[in-house]
C-alpha cells in the first residue's frame, strides 16, 4: 500500500509541477523570455516557442499525473526535469551565493530541482509498480 502510494504522490507532484510551470507559459507568454534568459541561457527565449513549449509541458503533466502512457510520459518527464536541473547548476552548486554566485544572483528556491529530478528518476524506475495509475487500471504497461 505504501509503494503505489507514494508513487501516486511522485506523479502527482511532478506532474502538477509541469502544468503549473506549463499554464504559466500559456497565460503570461511575456515572462517566459526573460526567465529563459535570466536562468537558462537564453535557450528557447522566442515567446511563440515559450507558449509552444508551455503547451507541451502542460500535456506532459497531465500525463504524469494520470499515470497515462508511462512508458513515453515518465522518461520524457525525466529528460526535461533533468535537463532543468543541469541548466541551473551553478545555482544548486551555490545555492548561497558564496563562492560562484554574487549574494544577489544566489536562488535558494532552485534547489529543490534536485529532487524533482530524483522523483523523475524514481518513476521510471519502479513504472512496474505504479499500480495506482491509469496505464494499471486500463491494464496497459
Amino acid at each position: 500500500m505504501l509503494r503505489p502510494l507514494s508513487l501516486l504522490l511522485l506523479r502527482l507532484g511532478t506532474g502538477l509541477l509541469l502544468i503549473l510551470w506549463g499554464g504559466l507559459r500559456l497565460t503570461m507568454p511575456e515572462a517566459g523570455p526573460g526567465l529563459a534568459d535570466k536562468y537558462y541561457g537564453g535557450l528557447a527565449s522566442a515567446s511563440t516557442v515559450q507558449v509552444g513549449f508551455g503547451a507541451l509541458e502542460v500535456a506532459l503533466g497531465l500525463l504524469v499525473a494520470l499515470g497515462l502512457w508511462r512508458r513515453v510520459a515518465y522518461p520524457a518527464q525525466a529528460v526535461l526535469l533533468i535537463l532543468a536541473t543541469l541548466m541551473i547548476g551553478k545555482y544548486l552548486l551555490d545555492p548561497l551565493g558564496m563562492w560562484l554566485l554574487d549574494k544577489e544572483d544566489a536562488q535558494i528556491l532552485f534547489f529543490p530541482s534536485i529532487t524533482l529530478a530524483a522523483a523523475s528518476l524514481v518513476l521510471v524506475a519502479f513504472r512496474a509498480e505504479d499500480g495506482w495509475s491509469l496505464d494499471s487500471r486500463l491494464r496497459r504497461g
